[in-house]
């Protein structure tokens, strides 16, 4: 998933991370200096689905606008996705590399 909480918020003439946690103060969500740097510069790897209604409530928005689906990583996750992709021409795999000597047979695929 890709957070989408600066965009949204800028959408929203928000420019400051300040400016949003006054708005999520007064809307009853008090968050730290340190959780809302995390919030707005990075992703956050939870979040309560409480605190998320409120950010939604302030901005105006629903949780899709915030959360951005990334269907790539997900199939990049996937068990045998290298060899599906191998299979399919994609030229995106790295090759082994064994040292300057290469006298060992290429590992099987």
């Amino acid at each position: 998933m890709k957070w989408n909480l600066r965009v949204q918020a800028a959408e929203r003439g928000i420019w400051k991370s300040a400016e949003l946690r006054r708005m999520l103060s007064d809307a009853g969500l008090e968050i730290s200096v340190g959780k809302m740097s995390g919030l707005w510069t990075g992703t956050p790897t939870t979040i309560r689905l409480d605190d998320l209604d409120v950010i939604c409530h302030v901005l105006d928005c629903s949780p899709t606008d915030l959360l951005v689906p990334e269907p790539e990583k997900v199939q990049a996750r996937k068990p045998g996705a290298r060899r599906s992709e191998e299979a399919n021409g994609s030229t995106n795999l790295i090759a082994p590399r064994f040292g300057p000597k290469n006298d060992r047979p290429a590992p099987p695929l």
